[in-house]
């Protein structure tokens, strides 16, 4: 049996969200061996969001590894949104990597990171200027060279599958539908670089609400936008070496 990966982002969980989620993901364990959140769990990152989020993804019978979003960070209370999720059994990813054991024997790594925005090849912006140009773009290169170094080690491990799980997007393919002048504050091309420098199997991201799902890297790495809005479900599951 082939590992089966639940994906989905930008669930942006509130407090009046209560038991809302959690019915939507039915019985989870029979149709996935794990679920994948793409980031924007919350609304605007408060940790009483956080308590929401982890007490409907607890005890779903499948590992759940995520990273975090844009929404997470609003509140200035990320130690707390992490703190929250981590106490109930979710493993949040930043700049780092898990390996779980799928039920069929194979080892899957995940690479997780929130990424950056900055745009694309042709229009993307530079560290020149200003000094806030400069942390921004900055921002984005630290952030991808961390993602890059994370998959070196994950080449280093014995896993037979690499997944890269992001918030926003490392390629424009998965932004069709957005609006072009937005483009460069919904990801960078920089991650796709970083991805395509050591390899990977699958990439998941979320972040563009009005894109679309599929898309490739330039090496031809699959990258897919699980962003609720995009998907219309409350997950999909992507198999390796599957046409989806």
């Amino acid at each position: 049996m082939t590992a089966r990966l639940a994906a989905v982002g930008d669930i942006h969980l509130g407090i009046d969200s209560r038991g809302a989620f959690r019915p939507r993901l039915g019985d989870l364990p029979e149709v996935a061996d794990v679920l994948l959140l793409a980031g924007d769990l919350t609304r605007c990152g408060t940790a009483v969001e956080a308590e929401v989020v982890a007490a409907e993804v607890q005890d779903l019978g499948v590992p759940v590894v995520t990273v975090l979003g844009n929404h997470d960070h609003h509140a200035d209370e990320t130690d707390k949104v992490v703190e929250r999720l981590s106490d109930a059994g979710v493993t949040v990813l930043e700049g780092s990597s898990t390996v779980l054991t799928m039920p069929d024997g194979s080892r899957v790594g995940i690479a997780g990171a929130k990424g950056f925005g900055g745009g694309f090849q042709g229009a993307c912006a530079s560290d020149f200027g200003e000094p806030e140009m400069k942390a921004f773009v900055g921002h984005t290169r630290a952030t991808a060279e961390r993602l890059r170094q994370t998959l070196e080690e994950l080449h280093e491990l014995d896993v037979d599958r690499r997944v890269v799980l992001l918030h926003y997007s490392p390629v424009a393919g998965t932004l069709a539908g957005e609006r072009l002048e937005i483009y460069p504050f919904l990801g960078s091309y920089l991650l796709a670089e970083a991805i395509d420098a050591v390899g990977a199997d699958l990439v998941l991201h979320g972040h563009a609400h009005a894109g679309t799902e599929r898309g490739v890297t330039p090496l031809g790495t699959r990258v897919r936008n699980v962003a609720q809005p995009v998907l219309r479900s409350p997950f999909k599951v992507y198999r390796f070496g599957a046409d989806a």
